[in-house]
């Protein structure tokens, strides 16, 4: 009984060992959970501070302008002058085009426009020839008329005087008539000598080719009246004619302005023919990069389909699509940080230059409709432009690559000068 109560006493110790370990475990426990606990509320409050009135994303891309390089006119390629990722500037020939035919067109051009400039200056001398002429025309043509009148007047005096000669001639005549009969008479009984008969007969005679003469002078008369009628209105229709003359001075203007316009005509088209000439060689149309060369020596090419295009290095920007609940606060101005993933160790500094009128989703090709059917609601996104402050030579940046953008909402808004189409132009120009 004795020894078996030593055992237990003995044994009593190593039972109660475990038990003793337990609060000494729970009691570390409650010492590390407060530090744990404190370092979480510390760790949580330092994000805080360091994240408070900062927005990020990492749904961000860089952009940039693409520029399709495509011939202007038609052809056949005859050489390409660059290749693949080839630095080039604005203007530099990137591509020739076979342009035989086009030469050829640009000397049929030229040719109308010589001949176009020969009907101008024949125009210029018929409208001076026309406006010289018509007033002379005219004071002629009334000339004409006033003598043509004239001469009727002069016709028909004479005409009197021709058919009074007849009459006298007739009278003179009858008498030479009578005397030659008297005479006659006479002569048979003897009365009177042979002389005097002679004599009655050249009277008699005489008379009668007086009459003959006045009567022919007469006929001339009237047909000189006849004459001088058809003068007159020979006469009255070369003034008709001539007073004609404005309307001839107009046609001949006429004449000069449509020549004016066929050589105006003729000379736009030496220039397109020459602007075609020159468009056989493509030029790039921008300072940047080479990609996306498709095109070979033999192809036939267009105006429909481009050749390469060219991607300037240095227009380029940051696009980031924050959350709708991040954006309240955006303003155009505020200072950004900007890291790239190609340079992870880099960060750069930017500005946001503006925000997007309306989310994404509004510019899907099919925009959600709540009202269409069961409302779910989801999170849009508002792209966010972001520019580049200073000088990016140093690393090359190129569209496309991803970035994570941090937004300093809380610092004052820098002010940007305004940009509107005008001054866009005019930065063109």
């Amino acid at each position: 009984m004795t020894t078996r109560t030593a055992s237990n006493l003995e044994a009593a110790p190593a039972t109660e060992a475990p038990a003793a370990t337990k609060p000494a475990k729970r009691s570390r426990a409650r010492q590390v959970l407060p530090i744990l606990v404190g370092v979480a509320v510390l760790g949580g409050g330092a994000r805080f501070l360091l994240t408070h009135g900062h927005e990020s994303t990492d749904d961000a891309q860089v952009e940039g302008r693409i520029a399709n390089v495509s011939p202007r006119v038609a052809g056949q390629v005859a050489r390409v002058l660059v290749h693949d990722n080839q630095v080039v500037k604005a203007g530099d020939v990137v591509v020739e085009l076979d342009h035989a035919d086009l030469d050829a067109r640009l000397e049929v051009a030229r040719a109308d426009v010589m001949s176009a400039e020969a009907q101008l200056s024949n125009a210029q001398a018929q409208l001076t020839l026309t406006e010289a002429n018509a007033g002379a025309n005219l004071r002629q043509a009334r000339a004409g008329v006033t003598q043509a009148s004239s001469g009727i007047s002069s016709s028909k005096a004479a005409l009197d005087q021709a058919r009074a000669d007849v009459t006298a001639a007739e009278a003179r005549f009858k008498l030479a008539e009578t005397d030659l009969g008297r005479i006659k008479q006479l002569r048979e009984q003897g009365a009177v000598a042979q002389a005097d008969l002679d004599a009655r007969q050249a009277a008699y005679d005489t008379a009668r080719a007086s009459l003959e003469q006045s009567r022919a002078r007469l006929t001339s008369t009237e047909a000189g009246i006849q004459s001088s009628s058809g003068g007159l209105e020979a006469a009255q229709g070369k003034l008709s004619a001539a007073e004609t003359a404005p309307v001839q001075v107009q046609a001949a203007q006429a004449a000069l302005k449509l020549a004016e316009a066929r050589l105006k005509q003729t000379r736009a088209a030496l220039t397109l023919a020459e602007l075609s000439v020159s468009y056989s060689q493509v030029r790039a149309p921008v300072d940047g990069v080479v990609s996306r060369r498709t095109v070979e020596v033999g192809q036939m090419v267009g105006p429909e389909r481009p050749l390469m295009a060219v991607v300037p290095q240095n227009d380029i920007w940051v696009v980031a699509n924050f959350k709708e609940d991040q954006v309240g606060e955006m303003r155009a101005g505020q200072p950004v940080d900007v890291k790239v993933d190609a340079f992870g160790g880099h960060a750069f500094k930017g500005h946001v230059d503006s925000l997007a009128g309306a989310s994404g989703a509004r510019f899907a090709l099919l925009p959600p409709d709540n009202a269409s059917g069961n409302f779910v609601k989801v999170v849009q996104r508002i792209p966010v432009l972001i520019r580049f402050d200073g000088d990016l030579k140093a690393l090359p940046i190129k569209p496309g690559m991803s970035a994570y953008v941090t937004v300093d909402t809380e610092a004052e808004a820098q002010p940007q000068p305004q940009k509107t189409a005008a001054a866009d132009t005019r930065k063109a120009e």
